[in-house]
């Protein structure tokens, strides 16, 4: 099946969706600085190709009924693979190929070692880039290694009342770059939360979303480990 290339334009609403979940044409029209009548031909044609769908209907005010649209799975499944297009087709087909070969190999418990240590050597890689700096210049640091990567990826800071509690954020992942291989080996996305916090480890990582689940993102709040006090 040959790959659907968007417009900007389209690409920019479909990871929209992807990010909110959900939205109107206004709305759409709002963010994206597109003229409503634009933005609904957009909206027809991604509807067309199966990409989107419109799950309900909103009335605001005396104004015309505003629909509400969401990424249908072919549309979300297209957007999670964004990565493994950029290789081409035939890289995530023979990266499962490979670990399908190796489990054959060697066994389903030396299969998860040799996961494991790939994760561990993941994480050495980004402490090594990440450097010393602040615990906000070493989550920007992954969120654009992640980037790189080929994940949605970005972050946000989350207040506190408690003057005693660290600097907090949470990191989000709109997409798994990794999902062909995810799909067989669902170990992979488990040692997701373990390589953020081997990377941080003067902080606390919490998994507080995950795709595996049914989610439509992967989420993690990290905190910065209170100090000891002498």
């Amino acid at each position: 099946m040959a790959t659907i290339h968007q417009s900007s334009t389209k690409q920019e609403i479909l990871e929209y969706l992807l990010k909110h979940s959900q939205a109107t044409a206004f709305e759409l029209s709002e963010v994206l600085n597109v003229s409503p009548q634009a933005i609904r031909r957009h909206l027809k044609d991604l509807e067309a190709e199966e990409l989107i769908v419109y799950a309900s209907t909103t009335q605001a005010g005396m104004g015309r009924p505003q629909h509400i649209y969401q990424l249908s799975r072919q549309g979300r499944d297209r957007l999670h693979r964004t990565a493994s297009d950029r290789f081409g087709d035939g890289y995530g087909e023979f990266a499962v190929s490979l670990l399908d070969t190796l489990a054959e190999t060697v066994g389903h418990d030396k299969m998860k070692t040799i996961l494991q240590k790939q994760w561990e050597r993941k994480a050495q890689e980004y402490r090594d880039r990440l450097g010393n700096g602040s615990l906000k210049e070493r989550v920007e640091t992954l969120v654009q290694l992640r980037k790189a990567e080929g994940f949605m990826a970005e972050y946000h800071s989350v207040e506190s009342d408690d003057s005693a509690v660290g600097d907090r954020f949470v990191l989000i992942e709109h997409n798994c770059a990794i999902s062909n291989v995810a799909e067989s080996f669902p170990s992979v996305c488990g040692h997701e939360l373990e390589m953020f916090a081997a990377v941080l480890p003067d902080c606390t990582v919490e998994r507080t979303h995950w795709i595996i689940n049914g989610e439509h993102r992967c989420g993690y709040l990290v905190q910065a480990r209170k100090q000891k006090q002498n």
